[in-house]
């Protein structure tokens, strides 16, 4: 009984700290696709889309602080980059009128929406609205 009783509590404080020590996810940066942002709303997951211009500044400076959150555990979801020139009828069907706008969603629900903010930090807050 002592036995078992011994192997049983070694099991769960094994099952614990591996569970503990396993990284949470951090944000995934990808392409945009329909298909995976369908995929992850219909999932009711954090996605958000950066509608990205190369030769847009002020989308090169959020490009720079949204890769600064990859392998923080604290972001995240997923981002998917939008090509603000090739995207034409995503941007007509969500209202896009300029690049560096990101749209968070949470699901299907939009949590947030915002156009040329450049602020790390304000970048971050945005991105976690979808938790």
């Amino acid at each position: 009984m002592h036995k078992t009783l011994t192997c049983n509590a070694l099991a769960l404080l094994t099952l614990t700290l591996s569970a503990w020590m396993t990284p949470a996810h951090a944000i995934d940066i990808a392409p945009y696709s329909a298909q995976t942002l369908a995929q992850k709303q219909q999932a009711g997951e954090a996605v958000s889309l950066h509608f990205h211009a190369k030769w847009c500044p002020t989308c090169l400076v959020q490009e720079k602080a949204f890769n600064t959150f990859k392998g923080d555990a604290t972001v995240p979801g997923t981002l998917l980059v939008v090509d603000y020139d090739q995207e034409r009828e995503l941007k007509r069907q969500m209202g896009i009128r300029a690049q560096s706008t990101l749209i968070v969603f949470k699901g299907q629900e939009q949590k947030h929406r915002s156009g040329g903010v450049t602020d790390p930090q304000a970048l971050k807050t945005a991105l976690l609205s979808a938790q």
